[in-house]
């Protein structure tokens, strides 16, 4: 790993070193800047300590090149944020059990910096939230002390724009929204992000900012539920959705292709809409597309364990005392994260339904302590005798390295959502 070594007079910090907070750790320590990573999680802590990794998708050679520069420290002491000059907080903006905004994470972080932070400190959120969370809700917590904004601190919002497991593009080299609560604020901000990434775009404000991110999820929220209704609409048709998308998408322009499965998954596209929706309710007006997009996709695990119950039918079977078994838990492919996945929710289902159900996924091993379900199961190995003991096979994540050929020579019975199997044309496959 290489360090500019020019930026070396300044030490910056990460508040949550998760899937958004530690690859920026990672392109803070490649830009030649100290980096202190906080995380309250220790096992976080050891386990980086050691250059090790607990995100699949950052090997450990990233890691470990990252410790050994010596310019990257991770800790769950948070009386060091006094020692760096620029704080990036990158923790979870989750849905309380009311489908609300849970901004505990930000509070707590803010309170944090407000507490150990030094005069002239940056502080960015980089946390998915509502339009206004950064001034409405940081600026007051750090103004806490008679603190003046753009004298004591500086306040601005950049929208983290992770796609795990994308090849093309990461961290560095997705252009990097930025906006401050002033001016000055949004100037610091801008002048430090362009050294790390390759593209820097400035607004007007932290409200427009935060705007950004919830456009672009919500975006995608809402056409993939198209998709997921016409996938629906034109299977009772007996029309094949992948074949009309693979169809549609040769137009050159005024098109972009979406595509369907079984729900969707993570912490972005199922939550951040909602974040939208609760802040316009504040206003006194109402989100239809969203919360129709959020009710098309959420119900798609029933669908496709409905379609299950009519393929086993149609073999003489009942889905009670079933062996049905999911392949792949992953919110999506090749990626070892688990958050708000169709697959556990249709797992949970089948459970419901009287189903022996077991899972494979070679990137989640197992299934504990998750935040959406109270399941706790391990992954099985995925042997010929296997398969073929199952009545059903549902396939809910199609990761690249599956052995899909496997499945369909020894399966019985397959329920593919991902159209992992495309090109095969058979009666024990029944798309979902």
């Amino acid at each position: 790993m290489k360090k500019k070594g020019n930026n070396s007079g300044k030490i910056l910090g990460v508040i949550g070193l998760g899937y958004v907070g530690l690859p920026l750790s990672l392109e803070f320590v490649r830009s030649g800047y100290k980096t202190i990573g906080f995380d309250i999680d220790e096992k976080k802590i050891k386990v980086l300590s050691s250059g090790n990794t607990y995100i699949k998708h950052i090997g450990e050679n990233r890691v470990k090149e990252m410790i050994e520069t010596g310019f990257f420290e991770p800790t769950s002491n948070f009386s060091r944020i006094n020692e760096v000059d620029a704080i990036s907080i990158c923790v979870p903006t989750p849905l309380d059990a009311h489908r609300m905004p849970d901004l505990s994470y930000v509070i707590d972080s803010a309170r944090m910096v407000s507490k150990n932070m030094k005069k002239g400190t940056l502080v960015i959120l980089e946390s998915t939230t509502y339009p206004g969370t950064t001034r409405e809700v940081l600026l007051p917590i750090l103004e806490d002390g008679d603190r003046k904004l753009d004298k004591d601190f500086f306040l601005a919002f950049s929208p983290e724009r992770e796609d795990p497991g994308n090849k093309k593009y990461n961290t560095k080299n997705i252009p990097k929204v930025v906006g401050g609560i002033s001016q000055n604020s949004t100037k610091i901000a801008v002048e430090l992000y362009k050294t790390i990434f390759d593209a820097v775009v400035e607004v007007s404000s932290s409200e427009v900012a935060e705007a950004t991110k919830l456009l672009e999820n919500t975006y995608r929220s809402i056409n993939i539920a198209l998709v997921n209704e016409l996938k629906v609409i034109l299977d009772r048709m007996g029309i094949n959705i992948w074949e009309v998308i693979e169809a549609a998408k040769t137009k050159p322009f005024g098109y972009t292709a979406f595509y369907p499965g079984s729900g969707l998954g993570g912490h972005c596209i199922p939550i951040d809409p909602f974040y939208l929706s609760w802040k316009a309710r504040e206003l006194g007006l109402n989100t239809r597309f969203i919360e129709l997009a959020g009710e098309i996709n959420t119900s798609m695990p029933e669908y496709v364990v409905e379609k299950t119950i009519f393929a086993l039918s149609e073999h003489k079977k009942a889905l009670r005392g079933s062996n049905i078994l999911v392949i792949g838990v992953a919110y999506k492919k090749d990626i070892d994260d688990a958050r708000e996945s169709p697959g556990i929710r249709i797992m949970e289902l089948l459970i419901e339904r009287g189903a022996n159900t077991s899972y494979y996924d070679p990137y989640i091993p197992e299934i504990k302590g998750f935040r959406q379900t109270d399941l706790v199961m391990k992954s099985v190995d995925l042997t010929d005798e296997l398969l073929s003991g199952q009545d059903a096979v549902i396939i809910s994540t199609a990761h690249s390295l599956i052995d899909y050929q496997k499945i369909y020579k020894n399966s019985s019975l397959i329920i593919d959502t991902r159209n992992a199997l495309w090109g095969i044309k058979s009666d024990k496959i029944t798309l979902a």
